[in-house]
């Protein structure tokens, strides 16, 4: 039997993404009820169950993930298509949902992000800022903005700049500190800890002639937002280790000192990630084509390899 109501589909995609009945039923503008029976409805038409259910959660079975998966990829056909056919008669519109990282949103991003929306007055900008990184299938984020290497085979990834971190720290710190001169002097100072890509990162990499040497360093404090390790470096509080695209201002402007210059560093490449299984608006290609150009004339001017 076929499915007879699309929207009970709508259930199943929001029973999924909220956990329960009562959630998805909040959503959509409908009582628990009405929602309770369209997912029977639903599974009913189909012979299946699409949700194993306890007293405490739904557990989504496989045959519900399969349907789930192709519910989705219908509701995004179909937002894709009137996202196009609008876009094809005015200029771009919708809301962009956009993730990143919490210092390359101040350092970097702000001001042109602020510049995409003064160009484009039909688009409204949703922001999530924060360094555990998001889900970008299950949060249904249209582009995220990720430092490293690409490991989601669900994502596809455009290069924005090509990065590197850089060893640092303020001028009153090395007042009373000795810059290190090896990594391993790394061990006698205090470093400042923050979160990269969800985790405390406390291994430090350098190389000299491809020989890799790696620090377990230790510090008075840590964070898991990185603009704060920033700036209790700028307020001469430790060593930092951190993307040069996040630093470049304050190594330019002397608030910060670049250290252990003779040694290499682990490539740290910043990425825009999309998922690989949607289709992209017109409105989420102009910004990722924009932050593309952005990031390519001032990774050129910092002279990033």
């Amino acid at each position: 039997m076929k499915i007879e109501n699309i929207s009970d589909l709508h259930v199943l995609v929001q029973t999924a993404r909220c956990g329960s009945l009562s959630g998805a039923a909040s959503v959509l503008g409908m009582t628990p009820a009405a929602a309770s029976a369209a997912m029977k409805r639903l599974e009913t038409q189909l012979g299946t169950r699409l949700f194993e259910r306890s007293t405490r959660a739904l557990r989504i079975t496989s045959q519900g993930q399969i349907l789930l998966d192709y519910a989705q990829r219908a509701f995004d056909l179909l937002d894709e298509g009137e996202s196009q056919v609008s876009e094809a008669r005015t200029a771009l519109v919708g809301t962009i949902r956009v993730a990143a990282p919490s210092d390359l949103t101040r350092t970097t991003l702000l001001p042109w992000l602020d510049e995409f929306l003064a160009l484009h007055p039909g688009v409204q900008l949703a922001l999530n800022v924060g360094d555990r990184p998001l889900d970008v299938v299950r949060d249904e984020v249209d582009v995220a903005l990720r430092y490293g290497t690409l490991t989601d085979s669900r994502l596809v990834a455009r290069l924005l700049c090509d990065n590197r971190p850089v060893l640092c720290a303020a001028p009153s710190y090395l007042a009373r500190h000795p810059a290190p001169t090896s990594p391993q002097d790394l061990i006698q100072h205090n470093c400042l800890i923050f979160e990269r890509n969800g985790r405390l990162h406390k291994t430090w990499r350098f190389a000299q002639q491809g020989k890799w040497k790696e620090v377990r360093v230790s510090g008075d404090r840590s964070a898991d937002d990185a603009s704060l390790a920033r700036m209790w470096a700028v307020a001469g509080a430790g060593v930092i280790f951190k993307s040069l695209i996040d630093v470049r201002q304050e190594l330019e402007d002397g608030k910060l000192v670049a250290l252990l210059t003779d040694w290499e560093t682990d490539p740290y490449p910043l990425h825009a990630l999309l998922p690989s299984g949607r289709f992209v608006p017109n409105r989420v290609r102009a910004l990722v084509e924009f932050l593309g150009r952005k990031f390519g004339d001032s990774c050129k001017k910092s002279q990033l390899k």
